[in-house]
Formats: C-alpha cells, structure tokens, sequence
C-alpha cells in the first residue's frame, strides 16, 4: 500500500507551510541579492544579507532564520548540473550562478582566472554557443544571427567601455509587431528570439564600470573564492594520486544527478494525477496504479541514492586525506593573485598555476606513507613556485615575494597575529603621543611614538617605560651595526616570538629591517627562498613552447638585445632566422606579416617596446590567442616581446606567457663581474684585439668600474643623482667598442676624445642636469686619467680596496673581482657612511609599501576596521580643534567700513 509515503510527504509538507510562510522576507532578499549584491566579494555580500534579514524582522516581515539564495531561488537539479559542466562548488560561484539565470539583464561578469568562461563554454555548448569578442571584425554578425535564431552567446575579454552597438541588446528594447517580438539592431530590425542568451566576460581584476555601463547589465563578481580553489586543487590531486576514487566520485556524482532528477519527475507526475482526479481516489484505477507504480520506483531510487552517498562519503573521507595539500597551494596561489597591485606586469593565470601544480604532483618524491607524501608535495610546490616567480619579479619585489609566501603559510597554521603583522607593515596610527620621550638625544621622536604606539600590543605591553630604565642596553642596540643580531635586554628576547622581534627592530632601527626579514625567512623557510635563481635564458626557452610567447619586463639600465642575439645564434637562430622590429607608429602591419612568416617557417620573431605601441596591443593579443595555434604554428617558432610595465599590456599575454625580468645586479661586485662575463668582454678574441694590451686592460677595468658606479649611485636616490637616469649595456657595449678601435688607430692615447664620447656621447647623453653632467666627468676622471696609465695599482676609491688590477689573462680579472667586498663601502661612491642609512630606510619602506598593496582591506578578527580607525582619528582630530569663530560677534566689534 501507499502507507510508507505518509511520513515522506508529511515532511514535506511541513517545510513546504514554512517557506510559505516566510516566503515574502526571502524572495524581498533574494531579489535584493539578484538586483545590487552580484558585484561584491563574498564577505560583504554575507554581511548586506545579515543586515537585511535583521531589517526584515525589525519591520516584522516573515524570513528564515538561515537565508540562504540557493535555497530560495536554486533547483538542486539544476546546481548538479552546472557542477558538472564546471561551475566551482563553492557557495558563492553556486549563488553567482543563480543570480546570472534570475537577473532580468544580461550578465557581465568579472573573471579574471577564467573559471565563468570555462563553465558557459561547457554549459551552452549543446546549444551552439557562439563565442566572439568585441574586437571580432563580424562579431556583430553573429551577434544579430544569435539573436534571430535564439542561440547562447559569450562576448569575452570585455574592457571598461562597452560598443554602443549593444545597447538596444542589453537594454531588450524589444517592440511587437504582428504579434512577434523584434529588435532594432545597428541600421536593420530583426525578429527577437526568446531562447536568446547573452553573456559578457572580462578578465580585468578590478575594473571600473561607468554608473552608465553598470546600470545596464548585471555585474557579477567571479573571482575564485579560496574554498572554491581548495575543492579545484583536492579534485585533482585525488584524480593524480588516486585516480579510480575520483573516477568512482564522478560516477556517482552523475548517478545522484539523474537520480534525483528522476525523483522530481515521480512526484511531479503523483500530484498531476491526484489534482486531476476526480471523486473518490480509491475507486480510480489508473491513478491507484500510477501512485503504486510511482512508489516503488521511488523506493528503489531512495534506496540506491542511500547505497551511492555512503559510498561517496568513504571516498571522501580519503580524498580529504590530501586537504592539507589543496589548503597550503591554494594560500600559494592567493599570494601571487593580488602581485599585479604591485605592478601589472605581474599577472599568473589559473591555469598555469594548476599546470606547475600537475607538474610537482608527477616529479616530487612519492611515499606510501601520507603524512610523508603530503610535506614532499608542499615543499616541492612551494620551491617551484618560488622559482617560476622570482624570475618575473624586479629585484626589489623578490623578497617581498619570500616574506609574503612566508607569513601566509604561518598564518594559515595560525602562528601570525593579525594585529603584530599590521603593526610591522604600518608602525600604528595616532595623532599626538601624550607621553615624553626618555631619551630624547639619541632616540627621534618618531621612533618615540611608534615605540608607545607599540607598547599597545599584548606581548609588549609597557615596553615604552623599560627605555628610560634601562636606557643603556636599549642604545646599545640602537648604535650596534647590526642590530638584527642583537640580543634584547631584559627578558624580551626569551618573550617576544620572531615577529614581534621584528616590530622592536622597526621601531628602533628601521634601516636594518631588510636582513633581519632575511634572517626570518631563512629561519621559517630556508635558505633557498633568500636567494633568487639566477636569470637563465636557457631555463625560460625551455619552459615556453610555440604558443607561448617569452615577454622580457623591461627595466632601466637592463638591454637583454644581445643576450638575445647571442643565445639565438646558439640554438642555430640566427642571423635571417630571428627577425626583430621596434613597435611604434605604424610598424604593426610588418610585425603582422614577421609573426605570419614565423609561423610558416618556424623561425623566432622579437618584438622590442611593446609599451610604444598600446594602440597595437588588442590586435597582438588576437594574434596570440587566435593565430598562433598549435594545429596552425611551426614548433619551432618563438614570439618574443620586450615591455616596459605598462597597464594596456593585454593580461592574457602576460597570464600565459612566460616572462623575465632582465635587471642589472644588484651591487657594486655583481655590476662588474656581469659586464665581464657578458658580450663582448667575453670574447677572448675581442679581449685579445688590442695592439695596446695593458692600457686597454686599464681603461677597460676603469670603464667597467665607472659603468658600475653611475648604475649603483641610482640608488641612493637624490644623493646619487638629482635625476636617476636609465644607464644600459648598451652604453656600456658602444664605450667599449668606441676604446678598442681608438687605440687601434691612434698611436697615442685620445683620452680627451674617449672622455668626450663617453662622458658626454654614450652615457652623459642620457644627462640633462647640470650639475649631473659635472658629476658623471667628474666620476670619469677617476678612470679616465694619465695616472691609471702610468701607475701599476691606481686607486679608485680612498681606503685603495678598488683599484686597477695588475696586467694579465681575462681570467685573472674574473679572480680580482669576485675578490671585491659584495656590500661596498659607501666612501667608494664618494659618500659618508651614513649615506647608507637612508637608502636602507628607503627600501624598508618601499619594501612595507608594496606588502599592503599585496593585502586585502578588511583586517582580521583581531584589528579594528578601518572604518572604525578612520572615525576615532576624526574625532580625535575634532576634539582638538578650537571652538567656532562668534561670526556675529566679530562684525559688530570689527564692522566692514565701506567709504
């Protein structure tokens, strides 16, 4: 009998009478949701629903105590589906999923890693979709065609402005004419298909929409949540490492899907028959059969689903076994995400994290033992991560790199306190510091208020009373050389964890944060994450293929030309088969036809200032996604492009290329020994050319040395130069070659020309300040001079640590400058010692500058919020201004006389 489905229908009943009740306050929310919240993050969109639900039961309006859009809007059905065809299983992709089918306008959704294209592509594929971008020569004529015969289409890559050809489109300015639905679009009027589907992406992070763009469409926030990367990560190291487990997962996860489908259909089909019956039930047989048939259909579904989710649930429990792994990569793959708010040359892609992901699951160590496997997975992801990044940052970026992937993966096991982190990057904030500072003659105020600022941390509590007691162990610190390595007085060095070491380090002696944040990470990580790889171009060809174009982020003193060149003739690319072209005003229809060449021929093409071409770039960017194929492209062929940082470099070259960052090395010892160890220097017969060997060994050590010095003073900032200029190799190479062919062809020394060429030409052409100009001969002289000549050791700097090495082979000078201090002096330059001192603090401060561009702007459960700092500091700001002028008052005793 029928007695079973009492209980079952019964159940359903009661939770059906209480949405109803509380359907008003839901569907009022979730059409809020649909309406305003598509945009946010996931965060602020939880705390707009928190404070509508309690608006909603102030005002008595009927809501669940748990709102939950799915709930309200979702059919479970359909959510399964869109799992399958790849929307994230996240909460947040699932209700933006919703809000795209329930909007009444068309979606334009933020997608920076792909992951909405991925999932429509998949979605609509059984329905033709149609994928354009707005850069498409017919994308209009698809548009209209969609439009006709009601096909799904995907305009991509959608920049900050919209074609005003849309806008009937998206604005449905639709009309009735014979009781049809048609459309004015562009210059003709066609029919209007319901089935029509439009859908627009851009892989723009944080892009800026005009009120006049956003009130047209429904923008939507796709940007990968971390537990929607977590569940992306899990799944394919459970397919890599267990492949039957994931295989059966799926299995079952479409099994459940068609299952419940089923399930639906059976109870649709039972309240058909019973609203259609009619009289007594009982005495209709067909419906009798109808809901007997019906319920042991369902039993056995039921039964099967039980069977099919406990099974699921024993997988899952072992495919959570590698949860470890999912949460440490995907804290990876945050860290680098929000890089391009440092720079927008620094864009990673999904995909090609999840490719090095791959990478390390099949080439780190396997174990049987899982704990084992799991710290090899970590640790040879995270090292290779930290080597495919390093080589596209500056130099200054690299240790920040290490410091953030440090503090993130402590954080994540929960040894970083939110509030300690802040302090360190920020030094605290307050307007006036009520308490005298104890030593004001070596102790700055500034420090002073920091320290008290400090002192509010629960770990340094009345730190700031313990300077004045014990004033003489806290200048020792204060004076030592290397503060870093110090020991705190009293029992601060036993209490204070590594962190907070660090926030006293920056209160007292800011300038020596840098290798003290490296003690840290050699400390937390180990020493590999200190020392970035050496740039190796062979390393980057290796890693790229056809389809991948190599980009060299530019920067000013590096000129990777003829390192290029060199390694081309190398891999038997040179001469006719490695062409390059400098981008600019009407050189893009040639770069066309190189590429096009390339293709064919499977030869190398260098494109160089990209930056010069902005205007170029979209049509660049086609040719990379659209042209270069590997059904259509020679193996062989290479793309290579040169860029300064610019922010119209099309993000999808920059996500799936591979890209360098060539600079000149940082020291006075590197600076030489690379212009030794680089063309043309080490060319033993260009070395050996000179029919004057010794004075050319000479000037040449002395040019090199001079090369190194204008590069290395740059960094002093207004003391090294009043304008820092962009000195390069090629300055260096044109010198060079400029003092081998004057002392082949003169019998005596032309050091006034070579002064002159050099001083004023090569590099002093770069020179436009006055006072620069006298510094950059000046500096010259010091090599430039008949005493190099005549002595055997000539000194280039007071203490005589530098100076010419003796006459001998190219590999003696390698030896002479690898023997050379690697931090120098500042009296080399010409400065005071303590001209140190402020490039240091400089750094520190570029160094916290750009860690906060890296952070998101809420803080963490321990902080305040920033709303929260900014209106105590506006009511303390108020609190100590002086009261209002008596305007009234003012006019009467000083009346305005006009005579």
């Amino acid at each position: 009998g029928l007695g079973g489905e009492k209980t079952r229908w019964g159940e359903a009943a009661r939770i059906l009478g209480e949405r109803y009740v509380n359907c008003t306050g839901d569907v009022l929310l979730a059409s809020g949701v649909v309406a305003y919240l598509g945009a946010f993050t996931v965060d602020f969109r939880t705390e707009c629903i928190k404070d509508c639900s309690l608006a909603c039961k102030d005002k008595n309006i009927p809501t669940s105590d748990n709102f939950s859009l799915t709930n309200t809007l979702g059919n479970q059905v359909k959510i399964r589906a869109w799992k399958i065809a790849g929307l994230p299983a996240d909460s947040f992709s699932i209700d933006s999923a919703i809000v795209i089918e329930n909007s009444r306008r068309w979606p334009l959704i933020i997608d920076p890693q792909g992951q909405a294209n991925k999932w429509i592509k998949n979605m609509e594929k059984e329905n033709r979709l149609a994928v354009v971008k707005l850069t498409d020569p017919n994308y209009a004529r698809t548009l209209e065609n969609s439009i006709q015969f009601g096909t799904p289409v995907l305009i991509e890559n959608i920049g900050e402005e919209l074609d005003p050809l849309l806008e009937p489109v998206l604005l449905k300015l639709t009309f009735k004419q014979g009781g049809v639905d048609y459309i004015k679009f562009g210059d003709s009027v066609i029919e209007f298909s319901p089935d029509f589907r439009l859908y627009m992406t851009t892989r723009l992070r944080n892009p800026h929409y005009l009120p006049e763009v956003a009130v047209k469409v429904a923008l939507l926030n796709f940007m990968i949540t971390p537990l929607g990367l977590q569940d992306q990560l899990l799944g394919i190291v459970a397919a890599e490492e267990k492949p039957e487990l994931e295989e059966k997962k799926n299995e079952l996860i479409l099994e459940g899907a068609a299952n419940k489908k089923q399930l639906k259909e059976i109870e649709d089909k039972i309240l058909e028959v019973l609203s259609s019956s009619q009289g007594n039930i009982l005495e209709d047989e067909s419906a009798i059969q109808v809901l007997s048939s019906s319920k042991i259909l369902a039993e056995e579904i039921s039964a099967k689903q039980e069977i099919a989710n406990l099974t699921e649930k024993e997988i899952d429990d072992t495919r959570n076994g590698y949860t470890p792994v999912a949460v440490h990569s995907a804290i990876l793959f945050f860290c680098i995400s929000d890089f391009a708010n440092i720079d927008p040359m620094y864009q990673y892609s999904l995909g090609w994290f999840i490719n090095l992901f791959l990478n390390a699951i099949a080439n780190s160590d396997k174990s049987s033992d899982l704990s084992e496997r799991i710290g090899n997975l970590n640790g040879y992801f995270t090292d290779n991560i930290y080597k495919n990044v390093c080589r596209s940052l500056f130099e200054k970026d690299k240790l920040l790199f290490s410091f953030v992937l440090c503090i993130n993966i402590q954080k994540n096991k929960g040894l970083i306190d939110d509030s300690v982190w802040r302090f360190l990057l920020t030094g605290g904030v307050a307007l006036d510091n009520p308490h005298p500072n104890p030593c004001p003659k070596w102790l700055g105020d500034k420090s002073w208020a920091e320290i008290v600022r400090a002192s509010s941390l629960p770990e340094l509590s009345g730190w700031f009373q313990t300077i004045g007691k014990s004033e003489k162990q806290w200048k020792k610190i204060y004076d030592s050389s290397k503060p870093h390595s110090e020991r705190l007085p009293l029992n601060y060095d036993v209490k204070l964890t590594d962190l907070y070491k660090l926030v006293v380090l920056r209160c007292l002696r800011p300038d020596k944060i840098i290798p003290a944040i490296q003690d840290y990470i050699v400390r937390h990580m180990g020493r590999t994450f200190i020392e970035p790889p050496t740039f190796d171009l062979g390393a980057s060809y290796r890693d790229s293929y056809c389809c991948a174009p190599l980009i060299f982020v530019l920067s000013p003193g590096g000129d990777p030309m003829a390192g290029l060149l060199k390694f081309a003739q190398d891999k038997g690319m040179g001469g006719g088969r490695c062409q390059s072209i400098s981008l600019g005003q009407g050189q893009g229809p040639i770069a066309t036809k190189m590429i096009e060449k390339a293709k064919k021929e499977g030869t190398w093409v260098v494109l160089q200032n990209c930056h010069l071409a902005t205007s170029w770039m979209p049509r660049l960017e086609k040719i990379c996604e659209e042209e270069i194929t590997p059904d259509s492209t020679h193996k062989e062929c290479r793309l290579w492009l040169t860029s300064y940082p610019s922010d119209k470099f099309p993000v999808s070259i920059l996500q799936n290329g591979v890209k360098m960052t060539n600079e000149p090395p940082k020291g006075l010892r590197a600076n030489l020994l690379r212009s030794y160890l680089n063309d043309p220097i080490s060319d033993e017969k260009f070395f050996a050319s000179c029919n004057k060997p010794q004075v050319f060994q000479k000037l040449l050590f002395g040019l090199c040395f001079f090369h190194a010095l204008v590069q290395e003073r740059r960094k002093f900032g207004a003391l090294g130069w009043n304008i820092p200029y962009e000195f390069n190799e090629s300055d260096l190479r044109i010198s060079i070659q400029q003092l081998q062919m004057f002392l082949n062809q003169y019998d005596d020394i032309p050091l006034e020309a070579l002064i002159y060429l050099t001083g004023q030409c090569n590099h002093g052409g770069r020179v436009t300040d006055d006072r620069d100009r006298r510094l950059i001969l000046s500096l010259l002289s010091i090599v430039y001079c008949n005493e190099n000549l005549e002595s055997d050791k000539h000194n280039f700097s007071p203490s005589g640590v530098y100076h010419t090495p003796p006459f001998g082979e190219y590999q003696d000078y390698i030896e002479y400058i690898r023997s050379l201090p690697l931090i120098p002096h500042p009296e080399v330059y010409g400065f005071h010692e303590n001209a140190d001192i402020t490039k240091d603090q400089q750094e520190t401060l570029q160094l916290f500058e750009s860690i906060l561009l890296t952070l998101p702007r809420q803080t963490g459960g321990t902080g305040k919020s920033p709303q929260e700092v900014i209106d105590e500091l506006a009511a303390d700001i108020l609190s100590k201004l002086p009261p209002n002028f008596d305007l009234e008052y003012v006019i009467e005793k000083y009346p305005v006389v006009y005579e």
